[in-house]
């Protein structure tokens, strides 16, 4: 510890909130004193070297060799580095690494890192969060302060302290190379509004925050990492605009500010001066006229907007003499420290001004708590760096950010879907990707996906044009075309490498038909569409943006962004129309309804185990909350060979999910236009049953299973008896009457339906102990053949016609339905058994119930086939009290009296 020894007793062991104020610190009840003193102590105890050691801050790698490694610790041990800025690496060896220079640092280093959109802008193994033009879109800030404060908690639990963002840039100029998405936008009260908030979020958890790039690198068209460039504002344009946003945030308690390379003759005309470097700019406009009393940073001093014009050393000497109180990125820094060791001794610069920015640094320090050992724990890291809390904000900010960009024809939201013919083209993004699998939830889509049009020779070029004029061909006749357009540069350069094909098509398509352009990219690129009617820009190309982007189509989501940026004369800054969510399901994280992801995770091993005990050889396992799918996953193939995997688009035999999916849905919908009474005698529905033992039955103690009715009778066993039998109800091809498919090679008389129906009225109720004692709950399939017939006599035409026509098609449920192989190959059908005692054959793609399958394949308590999807979409709109998709399928009410329970002692 050396000299330092003496100072570490009066640590307060405080991390407190930094303000660039007085008045501010005060605010916080932070004990001006103590610090003051903490402060004086340490500074008085340093050498001069020591003490400018702590205005260098260097970089530091994690994915670079020891050597690497051995040159920062040295540094830290013989110049007394102040800080270190972290750039690429893996976090856990960031980790180790800040252990080992921490160790080897007398005074703990002050920990920064460019983190604009969280670690993941550096780091692998982190999060990454949406870039600021995309968080420009969102119109509630509140989650931008959420982000800056989950930011700074990852920062800290990695020990940095120190976070180089937000951007307080406003990006007038669509061709700025460097800035663009890094930008909040062109609209200087939305980006200060942003900035704040970022700023707010960060700095209330411990995370010194730096408005950058001051005074404003929004408006350039040259990149300050390759050359000087140049700002030609005047004074009264700098603070009507690009000084807007930094004033703000000033008055607001910003911590820190970077200065850029920037050439701005209005503040500064000495040739090759930039704004890093000039006492104009940070010793005058900066803090005597704005009042900014934080710490000021350089922007990296290896960028060649200064390095191209001085050399190490002088740098340095420069950045000081302007005021700045932290060099960042020094290129050399023994000849850094030579240069302003010898200036100091000239008196270039000022003895008093390196004591104020040595003690800013200290103060800094003081107020995050940098004030003992500082050591990161490396129990559970990358656990904690991505805690599900932090993946639900990340996709609720992405969601908030859908923009509705045009609505012209109010085409959005989707509500009718089963009268649409829709297609689906992406452009840049291969057969299978999340978009249009998203969009198949939805409705039934024709997907079709062209590559992007790279540079090639004439030949290939060609071959392409002609697919693109082929497609064109293709999908000109569809209803409604939805166009996904991928692999849009971030860059303005090579027109964010769009090309004019893809132009072309769209905008021919556009002509034809109902164009809806979903836009995965910078907002800027939408120029060239900017007469198409119907838009959707999502910001960023991402599996998450492409699932929100589709569910927003459909009012999965509500939308509610609105463009940071103009995009040309059609689509100003600001553009956007809000669209309501309509009752469709969605996908969410866990924890955005309360639930925990850890504990579904437990599904996964449920699933597991009952594949490998041979339970089933697959599954679909949907966990919807609220509206919102927080658990969706397919286990294991159709069988246990293995050959065929479980996947979305697998259908099962839904089985006794058919009472409920098929039937009880016909009879709410009877009931509550008062077509059916649930307390009257069946008979007054049925006449021709007034002289059986179910004339007296009532529809309410069918359905909550207290008729009395047989559980199950086994129909099937009375046709195969003796051959004589089998060979009156079936034949092994389809002749005469023998229509009615039971099977491969196994066709039903015509009249089999009508035998199992008698069989049904004939059979007899079960015995009770007392006459008039009422029956008791035993669960019957026998009522649901009579709900069947009932509902199809009251209806006027078939029950599955009816609930097909009203619900299933509505719904866009493309895999529920009775009789699948009319619908899809049997190749999407799992097996449900081999039958070897009826059918003998392995019973795939027909009904397993005996019964149903004998009654034609459709019935009322089995027949139905769907996917776990389709099915979740129907309990959902049950859930929702009858409405979904901006559509009420029942009345209020009506659910809610058919699911709650009807009798004391009977559940149902």
């Amino acid at each position: 510890m050396g000299m330092f020894k003496k100072v570490w007793w009066f640590i307060g062991g405080l991390a407190l909130f930094f303000s660039g104020t007085k008045a501010a610190a005060q605010a916080q009840n932070i004990p001006q004193q103590t610090e003051t003193q903490w402060v004086d102590s340490v500074y008085n105890a340093m050498t001069r070297q020591q003490q400018i050691g702590q205005l260098l801050m260097v970089a530091a790698y994690s994915n670079r060799g020891p050597e690497h490694a051995a040159e920062i610790e040295n540094l830290i041990e013989e110049y007394h580095l102040g800080g270190l800025i972290f750039f690429q690496g893996g976090p856990v060896r960031q980790a180790r690494l800040t252990n080992r220079y921490q160790a080897a640092s007398q005074l703990p280093l002050l920990v920064a890192m460019d983190a604009e959109w969280g670690l993941a802008m550096r780091l692998d193994s982190t999060l990454r969060f949406p870039d600021a033009m995309t968080l420009g879109a969102i119109t509630n800030n509140q989650l931008v302060y959420n982000m800056g404060a989950e930011v700074a908690r990852q920062c800290r639990r990695l020990g940095v302290h120190v976070n180089f963002a937000p951007v307080a840039d406003v990006n007038s100029n669509a061709a700025n190379p460097v800035i663009g998405f890094r930008s909040f936008g062109q609209n200087k009260h939305n980006v200060t509004a942003k900035a704040r908030a970022y700023m707010k979020g960060m700095q209330d958890n411990k995370v010194l925050a730096t408005g950058k790039h001051f005074p404003g690198h929004g408006d350039t068209d040259a990149d300050s990492h390759l050359t000087l460039p140049v700002v030609k504002h005047n004074m009264s344009r700098l603070k009507e605009q690009e000084l807007f946003p930094f004033e703000r945030l000033i008055q607001d308690s910003l911590g820190s500010v970077m200065v850029a390379h920037l050439y701005i003759p209005a503040l500064d005309s000495a040739q090759n001066t930039p704004t890093t470097l000039s006492p104009n700019v940070i010793n005058g406009l900066l803090k005597k006229e704005m009042g900014f009393k934080g710490l000021i940073f350089t922007d990296a001093l290896n960028m060649q907007g200064v390095a191209k014009y001085y050399k190490p050393g002088q740098i340095e000497v420069k950045a000081l003499q302007a005021g700045n109180d932290v060099l960042l990125f020094p290129q050399d820094v023994p000849a850094a420290v030579a240069a302003i060791t010898k200036a100091l001794k000239r008196k270039k610069i000022n003895a008093q001004a390196l004591e104020q920015s040595v003690k800013k640094v200290l103060q800094t320090k003081y107020r995050l708590g940098l004030t003992q050992p500082q050591s990161v724990n490396l129990d559970n890291l990358l656990y904690d760096l991505n805690q599900p809390g932090g993946k639900a904000l990340r996709l609720n900010l992405y969601r908030n950010a859908m923009t509705v960009v045009n609505n012209r024809q109010k085409l959005l939201p989707f509500k009718v879907v089963d009268s649409t013919y829709f297609a689906s083209l992406t452009l840049g993004q291969g057969p299978g990707n999340a978009f249009q699998q998203t969009l198949s939830r939805y409705a039934p889509f024709q997907h079709f996906n062209l590559p992007r049009l790279k540079q090639a020779n004439s030949q290939k070029q060609g071959q392409l044009a002609r697919r693109y004029s082929q497609m064109f061909q293709r999908l000109r006749h569809f209803e409604v075309v939805v166009i996904g357009l991928h692999g849009i540069s971030r860059r303005p350069k090579n027109n964010y490498g769009l090309n004019k094909d893809q132009e072309l098509l769209i905008k021919e398509l556009a002509r034809y038909t109902n164009v809806v352009l979903v836009h995965f990219g910078s907002p800027y690129a939408l120029k060239p569409f900017g007469n198409l009617p119907t838009i959707l820009c999502a910001y960023e190309d991402l599996p998450e943006t492409q699932r929100l982007a589709a569910e927003a189509l459909f009012g999965g989501i509500a939308c509610k962004g609105r463009l940071p940026v103009g995009a040309g004369p059609f689509i100003p800054q600001g553009a956007g129309q809000s669209t309501p969510w309509l009752g469709r399901l969605h996908h969410a994280l866990p924890e955005e309804q309360g639930m925990d992801a850890r504990l579904l995770q437990r599904i996964d091993a449920i699933a597991q185990e009952a594949i490998d005990t041979r339970a089933t050889p697959g599954c679909q396992i949907i966990v919807a909350r609220n509206g919102a799918v927080v658990y969706e996953k397919y286990f294991g193939h159709f069988t246990y060979d293995k050959h065929q995997p479980v996947t979305f688009e697998t259908v099962y035999d839904l089985a006794s999910i058919t009472k409920v999916a098929a039937t009880l849905q016909a009879i709410m919908f009877l009931e509550e236009r008062k077509a059916i009474d649930l307390d009257r005698r069946l008979f007054q529905y049925m006449p021709a049953l007034r002289r059986t033992n179910k004339k007296n039955l009532t529809l309410r103690n069918i359905l909550t299973h207290q008729a009395g009715l047989q559980p199950y009778i086994p129909f099937w066993k009375r046709t195969v008896g003796d051959s004589t039998t089998q060979e009156q109800f079936y034949r092994p091809f389809p002749e005469g009457p023998y229509t009615l498919e039971v099977g491969p090679g196994l066709y039903g008389h015509s009249l089999l339906k009508d035998s199992i129906w008698n069989w049904t009225i004939e059979a007899d109720l079960r015995e009770k102990r007392r006459r008039r004692d009422p029956y008791d709950y035993k669960y019957s399939d026998m009522g649901f053949y009579i709900m069947q017939r009932l509902a199809a006599e009251r209806l006027a035409q078939p029950m599955e016609a009816f609930v097909d026509q009203n619900f299933y098609k509505p719904l866009g449920l493309s895999t529920l339905t009775y009789l699948p192989l009319c619908s899809y190959p049997i190749s999407r059908i799992t097996p449900t058994e081999q039958d070897t005692y009826f059918r003998n054959y392995q019973v795939r793609g027909m009904v397993h119930d005996q019964g149903a399958a004998m009654y034609g394949g459709i019935a009322g308590h089995a027949g139905l086939f769907s996917n776990a999807w389709d099915l979740a979409t129907l309990m959902q709109m049950n859930l929702q009290d009858g409405y979904y998709g901006g559509t009420r399928y029942f009345k209020k009410g009506t659910v809610q009296r058919f699911s709650q329970k009807q009798f004391d002692e009977n559940r149902r």
